[in-house]
């Protein structure tokens, strides 16, 4: 069985062991996309990211995004913890900028080191399909009732 390392990550936070946690699995090569669902499910943390490869593609790092019941195209805070770690555990040098290639295109992140704060320009959205609260709930793994009432009972598909 092939080690793959992987680093845990809290985005959106004040200090340790606050905000939302992220794995982020380094280097991951030619696993399957069956074992990367099967590894988030495990870790169970609402997003799981895996880098394909620590070397650019594109202009960018090829990564994939996975919650513990399906893939995702793109998603916020995996983003800027990945980012975080390419930065701090991957890169030979501090960057001021990179790119992170999703399957719903290329992110730009900069880096403010001053402020220790990570920015990300999000592709203009594309408004589709229309998804049902209730299988939301379940792929985001939180109960039905999270969701407020006052909402429509129906969410629209955004992506980038």
């Amino acid at each position: 069985m092939r080690k793959i390392n992987y680093s845990i990550v809290d985005v959106f936070s004040q200090g340790k062991y606050t905000g939302n946690q992220l794995a982020v699995f380094k280097d991951v090569g030619d696993i399957s996309e069956s074992e990367m669902q099967q590894i988030a499910k495990e870790v169970n943390y609402s997003e799981t990211t895996f880098i394909i490869s620590n070397t650019k593609k594109d202009g960018g790092y090829d990564v994939r995004i996975f919650t513990p019941n399906e893939e995702v195209p793109f998603a916020g805070h995996p983003t800027l913890g990945t980012a975080y770690v390419i930065q701090h555990e991957l890169s030979e040098e501090r960057l001021d900028k990179l790119a992170l290639n999703f399957k719903a295109g290329q992110i730009p992140v900069s880096f403010d080191a001053v402020n220790e704060i990570i920015w990300m320009k999000q592709n203009v959205p594309i408004f589709g399909q229309i998804l049902d609260a209730n299988k939301v709930s379940k792929v985001l793994t939180i109960d039905r009732g999270y969701i407020d009432g006052f909402l429509s009972k129906r969410f629209q598909l955004v992506s980038q």
